[in-house]
């Protein structure tokens, strides 16, 4: 009896893959084994960067908060402290956006801790 191979399937599975390497340079785009290969690289990648993103932004975050600190003549870990002891609950997310955008207000949390 002849082997039964399903070749629509596999012929699926081989276009789908290669239709998400479009665009890749050289053979990545149109050889099998190297764009699969390729593409399962990436989405490694995709998924460590996920993680790399947050540490990033935080990093960011840190960096503008303490440029604004510094103008009002606080160091950033002052200010955290500051924060902290006062009882003031608010992330660093919100305080970067509020030093970049609204200078008015983030001087008033100074004011309030100082």
């Amino acid at each position: 009896m002849p082997r039964s191979v399903n070749h629509v399937a596999s012929r699926a599975k081989r276009k789908r893959i290669l239709k998400l390497t479009r665009g890749y340079f050289g053979a990545r785009k149109n050889v099998w084994t190297v764009a699969k290969n390729t593409w399962e690289k990436g989405l490694t990648y995709a998924y460590r960067d996920r993680r790399a993103k947050k540490r990033n932004f935080r990093a960011l975050w840190i960096q503008r908060i303490n440029a604004a600190a510094r103008l009002e003549g606080m160091s950033y870990s002052q200010l955290m402290g500051a924060l902290k002891k006062a009882g003031i609950e608010i992330n660093r997310k919100v305080l970067a956006d509020l030093a970049m955008n609204h200078e008015e207000a983030f001087k008033a949390i100074v004011a309030k801790v100082k």
